[in-house]
């Protein structure tokens, strides 16, 4: 290895610590979550909401399938 590991790093979380990362993960999917909800709350009819719903989910498929790619280059 060409850098020194940092042993620090690799020390098991606090229960503080995981506290915080599970609030911090929760709030970011809630986040995303109310943002889908209010553009789909933004539609003007049923049709339009199911169609944005499907917008929606095809770009997260696409986002998904291209960072599994990505991670599968650098594995």
């Amino acid at each position: 290895m060409d850098e020194p590991v940092d042993l620090d790093a690799l020390a098991p979380l606090t229960d503080d610590q995981l506290y915080v990362q599970r609030a911090t993960e929760k709030a970011l999917h809630e986040m995303v979550l109310d943002s889908i909800r209010h553009d789909l709350e933004q539609q003007p009819s049923p049709l339009t909401v199911l169609t944005a719903a499907r917008n929606w989910c095809s770009r997260i498929t696409a986002a998904a399938e291209e960072i599994a790619r990505t991670k599968r280059s650098t594995a």
